[in-house]
C-alpha cells in the first residue's frame, strides 16, 4: 500500500495542514477522496461524542456542544453574508 501524494498546486498552508497526523489525514480523505467519506467522518465524530458522554457523563455530552457554539456563530455569519 502506498500513499497518495498530495497534488503540487496546493496552497502552502493546505499541504501544511495535511501532514497533521489524524486531523490532517481525514481532512485530506474528505477533500481529495471519495464523496462518501464525509458520512464517515460525521459518523465517527457523532460516536466519539456519544462515547465521551458514555465515559464523562453529562459534561461529555454538554462541553462538546458548548465548545461548537462559536462554530455555529461562524456558520450563521457565512449564512447572512451570501
Amino acid at each position: 500500500m502506498t500513499l497518495a501524494a498530495n497534488p503540487p498546486n496546493l496552497p502552502i498552508w493546505q499541504r501544511l495542514f495535511f501532514k497533521i497526523p489524524v486531523l490532517g489525514w481525514v481532512a485530506r480523505d474528505l477533500l481529495l477522496g471519495d464523496k462518501n467519506n464525509v458520512w464517515f467522518a460525521l459518523i465517527g465524530f457523532v460516536s466519539l461524542w456519544m462515547s465521551s458522554a458514555l465515559v464523562f457523563g453529562l459534561p461529555g455530552l454538554y462541553l462538546p456542544a458548548l465548545a461548537l457554539v462559536p462554530v455555529m456563530f461562524v456558520v450563521l455569519l457565512l449564512i447572512t453574508k451570501g
